[in-house]
């Protein structure tokens, strides 16, 4: 079931928007309110979340909300990877947090964190306990960053691949199972956090790691899930069906669709990073969407406001 729907990832990470063409987040943030109006025309009470910022950048969110995107959100969210990609240390993630909700009075998510075994898998282990000891209470939401690692052949989405040295090659070990599908030490250790924690596992188009993915997370007890569909691969030939079959799949698990990734012939620059040449033609992937699986949407209790259902999760 479909608890809430997630405008973009990362935006004002170089990886997942361009800043050559938008270096104010203009376009962005035009983009961003036409996607929240659509889903709320479809949809009176689906909550909106803005993709998770990476850096947490509380400056980031004043310039959307001075640009009115707030007012089409129910709740934002944040990306951490202290002990990968970021500048700060595992145990600040508290404070980072409050430097979020200083600027907003909506609830703040964290729809990505996680630790990868790119040096050792112990580390990974530590990294989980103290995550879960630091975010746990704090936030509605926590996703871990992720169930399976990335593999090899298939390449990270990132925009200078090789060349970021090893920051590129930590995004193929952050999962709790390896690629040849067997357990790293953290994965029980997860277990012991569901359902207080859910997960984030991004599926790839056909990807056939989909039914394993989900017999994993009903024996790790993960009730809550964030994933993507991608308007890129709207355009591919049994698109359709594709994502019929992964959200029928992950009918058993709440989960936050994440929509994202600009088909190249639709974008300013030919490049999923890019603004689109049309920010209604975003919107109008996110409705299609939306209408097409409103089924499967989990419903609101009576009197309850997207944004009060989103700060009292568990």
């Amino acid at each position: 079931m479909i608890e809430a729907a997630m405008i973009w990832n990362e935006p004002n990470n170089k990886s997942h928007w361009d800043p050559e063409i938008d270096p104010d987040w203009r376009l962005f943030a035009e983009m961003a309110s036409a996607a929240g109006a659509a889903i709320r025309d479809v949809h009176p009470t689906l909550p909106r979340v803005l993709g998770g910022m990476s850096p947490i950048d509380p400056n980031f969110l004043v310039n959307l909300a001075g640009r009115g995107v707030l007012s089409h959100l129910d709740a934002v969210a944040v990306h951490g990877f202290p002990l990968d990609w970021n500048l700060w240390q595992i145990h600040e993630w508290p404070a980072k947090i409050d430097l979020i909700k200083a600027v907003t009075d909506l609830p703040v998510w964290v729809s990505e964190v996680g630790i990868s075994t790119f040096g050792a898998e112990e580390v990974q282990v530590w990294g989980l306990d103290r995550t879960a000891e630091l975010l746990i209470g704090k936030v509605p939401r926590i996703h871990w960053y992720s169930l399976f690692d990335l593999p090899q052949a298939w390449g990270a989405t990132t925009r200078h691949k090789e060349a970021e040295g090893s920051s590129y090659y930590r995004h193929f070990y952050m999962g709790l199972i390896r690629e040849d599908g067997t357990p790293k030490p953290a994965l029980e250790l997860f277990g012991d956090y569901t359902p207080h924690m859910g997960l984030c596992q991004w599926f790839h188009f056909e990807d056939p790691r989909l039914d394993d993915a989900v017999r994993w997370m009903k024996r790790l007890g993960v009730t809550y899930l964030r994933t993507g569909l991608s308007w890129a691969d709207s355009f591919r030939p049994g698109a359709l069906d594709w994502f019929d079959r992964q959200m029928e799949a992950l009918a058993d698990f709440q989960v936050t669709v994440t929509f994202c990734f600009t088909p190249e012939h639709r974008g300013i620059a030919p490049h999923h990073t890019s603004a689109p040449l049309d920010k209604t033609e975003f919107a109008d992937f996110c409705a299609r969407m939306i209408e097409r699986y409103a089924d499967r949407i989990v419903p609101l209790g009576a009197g309850t406001t997207p944004a009060q259902s989103l700060g009292v999760l568990s």
